[in-house]
């Protein structure tokens, strides 16, 4: 499947970036903007089931083939965002980028309960802008506005599928197969310390963003740039 693509700049490097659930490639608007600067054209995708792209069956594997069918291989930095991290991991071998970075990944998703899954589904129809602010009181209003224009895009069998088939499994990297870096929230992270170490063993470079959250790049851009240096 090839998925919606959005590109900005057009530096000698090539930065790709792949979402989490229940968002939109415009979720990194900060950091596309901090790559375009630093000289890198900036290629980002909606996944399945998200924004503009198709909706369809959901598994990893699917979700991999949908960036290997859709991205180019061989960029300087690829760099993923929860669950669209385990999508990246696996497509590795396809992208062979330089580096890769991963924001908060959701290498292990704690288990849900079916009603927890269906509240999820409830989030993308009821949600408020006043309801966002009091979730993420450290968004700006461009990033309350993106996140409900992801739940509005979002197809609701996406969450239904990580309930049933992604929760309380290990999708944990077996290595790291190229120079990669691993930010952690230093609050609400779904691998917490135990997966930092885990990543650590492995052959990541780990570092915490102290008092973001699970969407770092939207909590503390600066504290994110900071974990990047030497990576961008």
């Amino acid at each position: 499947m090839r998925l919606a693509t959005h590109s900005s700049g057009d530096g000698e490097r090539t930065a790709l970036l792949v979402h989490g659930g229940a968002a939109l490639h415009r979720t990194w608007h900060a950091v596309e903007g901090e790559l375009v600067r630093r000289g890198y054209r900036v290629i980002g995708v909606d996944l399945r089931g998200h924004g503009d792209s198709p909706r369809g069956e959901y598994s990893m594997e699917e979700l991999r083939q949908d960036l290997v069918d859709t991205l180019p291989p061989g960029a300087d930095l690829v760099m993923g965002h929860s669950i669209g991290c385990v999508a990246l991991s696996l497509a590795l071998d396809h992208l062979r980028p330089v580096r890769a970075v991963y924001v908060d990944p959701a290498f292990r998703v704690p288990p849900l309960t079916a009603g927890a899954a269906e509240r999820m589904r409830e989030v993308f129809v009821t949600a408020d802008a006043a309801q966002v602010r009091e979730l993420h009181p450290l968004w700006s209003e461009e990033d309350v506005r993106i996140e409900l224009a992801g739940f509005a895009a979002a197809d609701p069998d996406f969450y239904t599928w990580v309930a049933r088939d992604v929760a309380g499994k290990d999708n944990f990297p077996k290595t790291a197969e190229v120079p990669s870096l691993a930010v952690i929230a230093g609050v609400g992270s779904p691998i917490g310390p135990e997966g930092a170490r885990a990543l650590d063993k492995r052959g990541f470079t780990v570092r915490t963003v102290e008092g973001a959250g699970h969407c770092v790049h939207r909590d503390d851009l600066p504290g994110l740039l900071t974990a990047l240096d030497g990576w961008i």
